[in-house]
């Protein structure tokens, strides 16, 4: 019975104790949650071990199945290990790279790259996705991309590799007309909880429960940050954005760097990662691209 456990019924395995549930571990297969179950009912049938107590409202792992989880990620990672090696030494450049970039990376760091990546790859299609926060790990994780870009959101996904890339400047501003623009020397947070903040949302339920650069309770939430940057040329609140967006608009004074107290004099940096599923790892082409960025960033004055 043994010999007929499959290497599919170890990865539900994994992703049910993972996801805390037959459905959340379904919507992560993309299977339906009755096939998860059966799954995992087959497998413990064949190992004549109960994983989950079914009891409670969640399903939880036996002391046997906290045991035997280990060993199912030790079984499924050297799979991985071997396809990711194997896949190296076929050497095969991909006849498509698709790559889902944080929109915080500068644009014109995309761009070059994408120039590059035309010369060097010319019989190689590039598919490029833009999404902010959890829109890009959900990208990868569902299969969607094989390469992103992506800031420290669900990094630690069992699931996704990551590989520091660069650090993007941030800066809060303000329009010129509004009161925070107003007021002299570093502003204190107490001054900052009585404005609006205009806050990038995420579209997906990643990020759920965590936030990121919220120095006021009193917030607007927008899915796009092109929409946030005319809401702040508006003077509708007050916010951060990343430097090379708006370096024109505040050498033309269309907005203005609010110095805000216990805060760096050269703003905060938002650390990006390369990241890929660790059952598709990077071809040539790939690898190229992660190794492309640095070097770009590297010459980026807003990056680092």
């Amino acid at each position: 019975m043994l010999d007929g456990v499959s290497l599919d019924q170890l990865r539900t395995f994994i992703a049910a104790a993972e996801a805390g549930s037959f459905s959340a571990a379904g919507r992560r297969l993309g299977r339906a949650q009755s096939v998860v179950s059966q799954t995992i009912a087959n497998l413990e049938e064949q190992l004549r071990v109960i994983l989950f107590d079914r009891t409670g409202r969640y399903p939880l792992l036996t002391d046997q199945g906290r045991i035997l989880l280990g060993d199912a990620r030790s079984v499924a990672g050297g799979i991985d290990a071997l396809k990711a090696r194997a896949k190296s030494m076929a050497g095969g450049i991909e006849p498509e790279l698709s790559v889902v970039m944080d929109v915080m990376v500068p644009m014109n760091v995309v761009t070059v790259l994408a120039a590059s990546f035309g010369e060097a790859f010319p019989d190689t299609s590039l598919r490029l996705y833009v999404e902010a926060l959890g829109g890009v790990a959900k990208a990868l994780l569902d299969g969607q991309c094989d390469l992103g870009v992506m800031g420290s959101l669900a990094v630690g996904d069992r699931t996704l590799v990551s590989e520091r890339l660069l650090s993007v400047r941030m800066r809060i501003v303000a329009a010129p007309t509004h009161p925070l623009a107003q007021l002299p020397g570093p502003i204190s947070r107490r001054e900052l909880a009585k404005h609006v903040q205009l806050v990038l949302t995420d579209r997906t339920a990643l990020s759920a429960g965590q936030e990121f650069g919220v120095l006021s309770p009193r917030n607007w939430r927008l899915a796009d940050l092109g929409a946030k940057h005319a809401f702040l040329l508006a003077g509708l609140g007050f916010g951060g954005m990343p430097s090379a967006m708006i370096e024109r608009d505040i050498a033309e004074g269309a907005l203005v760097e609010l110095v805000i107290e216990d805060m760096p004099a050269e703003g905060m940096f938002l650390t990006m990662f390369a990241a890929w599923r660790i059952d598709t790892p990077p071809g040539p082409a790939g690898r190229w691209f992660i190794d492309r960025t640095k070097e770009v960033t590297a010459q980026c004055p807003e990056g680092r």
